[in-house]
């Protein structure tokens, strides 16, 4: 019986195109009812063609700084996820934070966002040119990179308003005409399984397509005592879909439908100090793993589930209008659905019962630019930028059934004891027994964010070698929230001042130490919430800016060019989606009314909205606002090549989001500013030998930060902080890698290849007000051997040394004096097979 290939892969690339587009688009409707980066073994001039600039152009000829990760680079040192991107990139920070969902993303020491979903990220993240505006819709384990680019520093200019720190662009192969594809198994310790495949074609001789699929999961590295299980695991999966029509070299359309699914049990959290509530926790019946973060061990009474769908279409156009301009369309539809469960108190007893939190994210984007290629001296790049997106959430924090025996533990009974007298001073106090289990907040947030952009550029090249750029941006953005917060915590809408007056404390000392009930005060965990928008606060903000770029640059020859730049940035104003946010103290003055002297007026007092036991905070940050001054050199000569740059960056209002264990604090830098020097290197001394070295020097300090916050030593609450002087904590002053690849052939057929790369990083303090530091060190190696025409076997290790230290610390929930951290993740070593046809 005879075979027809040609007639089976029309077949397969038929199904494929079917199941590309059509399964990533049942499980939407289920679940909802620049170039390569080119290191082309074959191309021995190496050169990299990458879009920093929303235009196809050499790395040597891009005055930006960029740190560009091809193909290669990411399957020699095996980078599972953007996590592991950071050690290759120095000036490049990725948190893994409290949820599977939580990844922060930091540059030159600038970034924010993470689980608080009304704080959009200063550097923004684009897959495929679709900006992807939320941690939760970045993380995913994408098959078939081509490379990633790292922007750094402000880009608001042709990115728009939440590029005030850099830009990450994730660039994926486009389909192929001629059939091909992939597939690779890997097996490591913790029993980890990564398979990755993909195939692609033409169906005709216009229309090619690919279906690549992921699967990633692995046992936990941790382990609870709690639940007698592993933690910290992995299971995620995903599958993409591309088809690509090219009616002619001047018109290509290219659609892309993906969809990816998490649902792990993440993250281990570490007791750092175990303070004196720690036998308040054990009295009640509770565990605590005491100050042994690199045990990897905790206790916990109910496991950390995090459930996220990310989904979404998109459609890009290019179009050559004429031989001198092009147009390009980017449309896209995105979702992401995540439910998520801690157990926040991180002990086996059930003090939190539960700290649940449903969030559903629908984000509408539509790009449409113009850009000329002329021959003389001018040319332009003329675009817009629309962004349409809403969020829900709907969360609870609870209390477990030990509560209320831990409070009467660290109170000596008074919890309960005074109970009757409490109640019989403050008549009309709801029913339900204090701290009993299932009170709590409930909260529902409303987030509706709109915004545009209009930017522009123009490039000038007034004699041969030398281009003079201008740029500008106006953004519009407006949002608005209603947040619907209910406390059903009986003792905490207690006023205790009140109750101390009518015992017969005077009036002008119940505010004070001679109230015996003020002692109580710490228990009151979850007090009352004053929604909005309300009568006096709007819930709304309305925010424009113009920023711009001036820019000059000199290229020598063809291999050695240099530029300097002046650029502004912008990123919108952001909520605080959180227990934690609160009225400013411009719009309240906190105080019982019972007190003498009485709260001075507020603008909420005299409107009577005023709720007992009411503070004062943030509602939401006021914008950023960046200016970089940066000059830059780059060379390209035969076995080395290298990108330097200088800056100084500074944001004023910079967006400080500070995380408590059940919320944040949410606030503005008056200005931040850095220093630093960034060195990108590459050399091949002899033939297949490949040295990479990457530099970054950074000088950070808050030149104002009057209303800072910080952890208290001792109590380790977050506590109002001026930091103006002070280094913002978790920025290194040096970070760098040092990597080498050297390939060998050994017959006819088989290649091998040995690579090895080390990521180091000065001391840095971990938290604001803390005397604790992190020293990140990650040492990666893999050797592949090609055994036949596209048939790959390698071995790999990422953190061969085991390197160990704390990323976050935060403070013990409900447990002053107890700290949490988060460690790293311990030494991973495994196999892969991999064949390409």
């Amino acid at each position: 019986m005879t075979t027809d290939t040609s007639a089976f892969k029309a077949a397969l690339l038929a199904s494929i195109a079917c199941a590309g587009l059509v399964t990533p688009m049942a499980a939407f409707a289920q679940t909802a009812a620049a170039a390569a980066a080119s290191t082309d073994e074959n191309d021995e001039s190496n050169i990299i063609i990458i879009t920093a600039s929303k235009r196809s152009a050499t790395l040597q000829d891009t005055p930006i700084s960029v740190a560009v990760t091809g193909r290669a680079q990411i399957e020699e040192s095996q980078i599972r996820d953007l996590k592991d991107l950071q050690t290759l990139v120095p000036s490049l920070r990725v948190n893994q934070l409290q949820s599977s969902a939580n990844t922060n993303f930091i540059i030159r020491g600038f970034g924010n966002g993470a689980n608080n979903a009304g704080i959009e990220p200063s550097v923004g993240v684009f897959i495929d040119g679709v900006y992807r505006s939320r941690s939760a819709a970045q993380i995913g384990d994408l098959p078939n990179l081509e490379r990633v680019e790292v922007l750094r520093g402000p880009q608001s200019t042709l990115f728009g308003k939440n590029a005030s720190a850099g830009i990450i662009s994730i660039v994926t192969s486009e389909p192929k005409f001629d059939f091909g594809g992939n597939a690779e198994v890997s097996y490591g310790n913790y029993n980890a399984i990564i398979v990755k495949g993909g195939v692609t074609g033409g169906l005709t001789d216009k229309i090619a397509v690919s279906l690549d699929g992921n699967y990633n999961k692995r046992d936990g590295y941790g382990f609870d005592v709690g639940l007698n299980q592993k933690v910290n695991e992995r299971n995620r999966w995903g599958v993409r879909g591309s088809l690509l029509f090219k009616a002619s070299e001047d018109f290509k359309v290219r659609l892309i439908a993906d969809y990816d699914k998490i649902d792990e049990n993440c993250c281990l959290t570490a007791n750092i100090v175990d303070g004196p509530t720690g036998n308040a926790v054990r009295a009640v019946g509770g565990r605590v793993i005491s100050n042994q973060p690199f045990a990897y061990v905790s206790a916990s009474n109910i496991p950390s589930s995090n459930k996220i769908a990310n989904y979404g279409i998109s459609g890009q156009i290019d179009w050559n209008l004429s031989d001198t301009l092009a147009l390009t369309s980017i449309t896209a539809y995105r979702r992401v659905d995540s439910d998520t469960n801690q157990d926040s108190d991180f002990t086996s007893a059930d003090l939190i019962g539960n700290n649940e939190n449903h969030t559903n994210i629908k984000t509408f984007t539509q790009e449409l630019r113009l850009a000329s290629t002329f021959d003389g001296p001018v040319n332009f790049l003329l675009g817009g930028f629309y962004f349409n997106e809403k969020i829900d959430i709907d969360s609870n924090l609870t209390f477990g059934k030990d509560f209320k025996n831990y409070a009467n533990a660290l109170s000596g009974g008074a919890y309960s004891s005074l109970e009757p007298t409490l109640r019989a001073l403050l008549p009309g106090t709801p029913a339900g027994t204090f701290g009993a289990q299932g009170q709590g907040v409930f909260e529902k947030y409303n987030y509706k964010n709109e915004a545009y952009s209009i930017f522009g550029q123009v490039d000038f090249e007034p004699v041969e070698g030398l281009t003079l750029t201008a740029g500008g941006n106006y953004t519009h953005d407006k949002k608005a929230v209603t947040a619907n917060v209910v406390s059903t915590d009986v003792f905490s809408g207690l006023d205790l001042v009140l109750a101390g007056v009518r015992a017969g404390v005077p009036a002008t000392v119940a505010n004070t130490s001679a109230n015996p009930f003020l002692g109580l005060r710490g228990l009151q965990f979850l007090p009352p919430f004053l929604n909005f928008p309300n009568s006096v606060e709007d819930g709304k903000t309305n925010d424009s800016k113009f920023t711009y770029t001036l820019r000059a640059a000199y290229k020598f020859s063809d291999s050695l060019s240099t530029y300097a730049t002046y650029a502004t940035g912008f990123k919108a104003s952001s909520f605080n989606l959180s227990r934690d946010s609160r009225p400013t103290s411009a719009n309240f003055i906190p105080g019982s009314p019972a007190q003498v002297p009485a709260p001075a007026p507020s603008a909420i007092r005299s409107a009577g909205l005023a709720v007992t036991n009411l503070t004062t905070g943030t509602r939401f940050a006021d914008p950023e606002n960046a200016t970089v001054y940066e000059v830059g050199m780059k060379g390209q000569f035969d076995g080395f090549s290298f990108n330097l740059a200088l800056f100084k960056q500074s944001l004023k209002g910079f967006q400080g989001n500070i995380f408590t264990g059940t919320g944040f604090v949410l606030g503005n830098a008056e200005k931040q500013s850095t220093t630093g020097i960034e060195l990108d290197a590459l050399m091949s001394p002899i033939k297949n030998l490949t040295i990479t070295t990457n530099f970054t020097y950074l000088n950070p300090k808050f030149d104002s930060f009057t209303g800072g916050t910080a952890l208290q030593p001792g109590s380790f609450a977050t506590v109002p902080t001026n930091l103006t002087g002070q280094r913002p904590a978790g920025i290194p002053e040096f970070s760098y890698t040092l990597g080498a690849t050297y390939s060998a052939k050994l017959n006819d057929t088989m290649k091998a290849t040995f690579h090895v790369d080390y990521f180091g990083s000065s001391p840095v303090l971990i938290a604001q007000g803390l005397n604790y530091k992190r020293e990140e060190q990650s040492l990666n190696a893999s050797i592949t051997l090609a055994v036949t025409q596209g048939l790959e076997v390698s071995i790999w290790g990422r953190n061969l040394a085991d390197s160990q230290y704390i990323t976050t610390l935060f403070p013990g929930v409900a447990q002053s004096g107890s700290l949490q951290g988060y460690p790293s993740q311990p030494r991973t070593y495994g196999g892969l097979v991999r064949y390409r046809f």
